[in-house]
């Protein structure tokens, strides 16, 4: 998979894609990410991507040029699957939208800021608003990053257990069950007998009935989907 990410702050998405997972899955040649400075396409001199709104209004919107000149660059190189504009007012992330975005193979993301981008560009180029929650931040750049994180760790071969990801919370509409490691007992604080018997078949339906049980009590909204 091709993710490339078009910010006016590259400097923010250094460290997500440096380490741990991100780093091992580009290390392994499944994803690539590339980040690109808008500014490289800026309409002058002094590196001018943004400019007042029509109509008055406080803030600054990132300008139709700068943006439509890059996406035409990064296109003519290669196809995208979906140019994804991440906007508060998008659809919320899930871990459905994860699955489906991981089937991809191309991607271009492009990350909002200040006011957030000419309106044009959202009607000629985009493909797919994204949203993180219903909160706003500074700028898109933590919020691709959270995309590309949720996405690349469901490419096949990046994690070194591929059905760990299967089991993740969500994927089944149900949170995950809890979770153990040693020892056994901890300041009297037992693990339950039914993972220390070497049942798998047994292990499998109390895992079961702990993730709807606890989905129930945290977010019964899921069941009701």
């Amino acid at each position: 998979m091709k993710i490339d990410v078009l910010t006016v702050l590259p400097e923010l998405l250094e460290s997500p894609f440096s380490h741990s997972i991100m780093k091992r899955a580009q290390e392994k040649g499944l994803l690539e990410v590339q980040v690109h400075p808008l500014r490289k396409w800026a309409v002058n001199k002094y590196g001018m991507v943004d400019d007042y709104q029509y109509g008055g209004g406080a803030g600054m919107v990132m300008m139709c040029e700068p943006l439509a000149n890059a996406i035409d660059e990064l296109q003519s190189a290669r196809p995208y699957d979906e140019i994804i504009y991440m906007t508060p007012d998008g659809e919320r992330f899930n871990q459905k939208t994860a699955n489906q975005l991981s089937l991809k193979e191309n991607l271009l993301i492009i990350c909002g800021h200040y006011k957030g981008i000419d309106e044009r560009i959202r009607e000629h180029y985009v493909t797919k608003e994204i949203s993180i929650g219903d909160y706003v931040l500074s700028g898109g750049e933590l919020a691709a990053a959270v995309v590309v994180d949720a996405v690349g760790r469901l490419l096949p071969g990046v994690l070194n257990d591929e059905t760990s990801a299967l089991t993740d919370s969500f994927q089944d509409n149900l949170l995950a069950p809890p979770v153990y490691t040693r020892p056994a007992d901890f300041r009297g604080w037992k693990v339950p007998d039914i993972l220390l018997q070497g049942d798998p078949k047994k292990v499998e339906e109390w895992r079961y009935e702990q993730s709807l049980q606890r989905t129930k009590e945290k977010r019964p909204d899921l069941l009701d989907e």
